[in-house]
């Protein structure tokens, strides 16, 4: 009796075993699936391979830096300055978004672009800084995107981060602008469009779609955070590509010029919209020219000796 009670036991223990077994099992099936989740809105969906040349040059311990002469159009008038591209790897936190300070797995390794502009509008400059930070496996969208700018009537400045929806704050000094925070279903970003290109230009999207505009854009033309009608296509003329977005209902036009082959280097753009006051509004096209492109671990170089660096920029 008591030895079919052993084995009775035993049994049932073994088959428990083998629920919870099967239950792990699955468990773990389910973890390697792609899927955002409140938990971790952020995570890596397929890691696709990053090839020798792209790990050479953007892993080299070096930040990438071209500047380009402006011609910034700004109530009504082409205003001359100058814009620079700083495009660099680092490691991203997904839950707290921001640059990882220390290494993790839940990190994702990001190509970040700083694009900064300068100008005068008269007497007062207008200094703008855009940053987006793209995954560089290519897998996702942009995981975050701030915008900010400064000039002698105040100040503005906007946040997208990548949540289980876009979720935006934006505070700015103008009344019907003032601090807001808005959640917008995901879509295209014009703002990533600067380091896809960098990454996979393939990967660009092309037809109809609707697509977030350039929250430099947004700011300075006044117009509603939304996605909008947008078409996008990509032409080669001589070495370089062109890839045109246009946006019927904003009446813009961008275009940014690029080098055919890797590392992909932004040759320069132009940026057609109405420009103006009222009836006096008209189309404008801003336009940036390539200067000079550098590598260099500019973090290391912040000395009173570094300052003639610049003079390589032409700045």
């Amino acid at each position: 009796m008591k030895k079919w009670i052993k084995f009775e036991l035993a049994t049932v223990l073994f088959a428990v075993l083998i629920v919870v077994m099967d239950s792990c099992t699955q468990a773990k099936a389910e973890d390697t699936r792609p899927a955002v989740t409140s938990e971790n809105p952020n995570s890596i969906a397929t890691k696709k391979e990053l090839s020798k040349e792209f790990k050479e040059y953007w892993y080299a311990g070096e930040a990438e830096i071209t500047s380009y002469a402006l011609e910034q159009a700004r109530y009504g008038e082409l205003r001359e300055g100058n814009a620079v591209l700083v495009y660099v790897t680092e490691p991203f936190n997904a839950d707290k978004q921001v640059k990882a300070d220390l290494n993790s797995d839940i990190n994702i390794p990001v190509l970040k672009l700083n694009r900064t502009k300068k100008y005068l509008t008269g007497i007062y400059p207008y200094s703008i800084m855009s940053s987006s930070f793209y995954p560089v496996y290519d897998d996702q969208q942009a995981l975050k995107v701030t915008f900010s700018a400064q000039e002698w009537c105040g100040q503005v400045f906007a946040q997208l981060n990548n949540r289980e929806k876009f979720k935006i704050n934006s505070f700015s000094y103008f009344e019907s602008e003032g601090d807001e925070v808005t959640e917008l279903d995901k879509t295209f970003l014009e703002n990533e469009v600067w380091n896809k290109i960098r990454i996979n230009p393939r990967g660009l999207p092309f037809g109809e779609f609707k697509m977030i505009p350039d929250f430099e854009y947004i700011r300075m033309a006044h117009k509603q955070l939304n996605s909008y009608n947008a078409s996008a296509s990509l032409t080669k003329v001589g070495n370089l590509n062109v890839y045109k977005i246009k946006y019927p209902e904003l009446d813009r036009t961008l275009e940014i010029k690029f080098n055919y082959t890797f590392p992909y280097v932004i040759e320069g753009w132009t940026d057609s919209y109405k420009s103006g006051f009222g009836n006096k509004a008209r189309t404008m096209t801003s336009t940036a020219t390539k200067i000079k492109t550098i590598n260099s671990p500019y973090w290391q170089q912040n000395r009173n000796k570094d300052i003639s660096l610049r003079d390589t920029l032409g700045l």
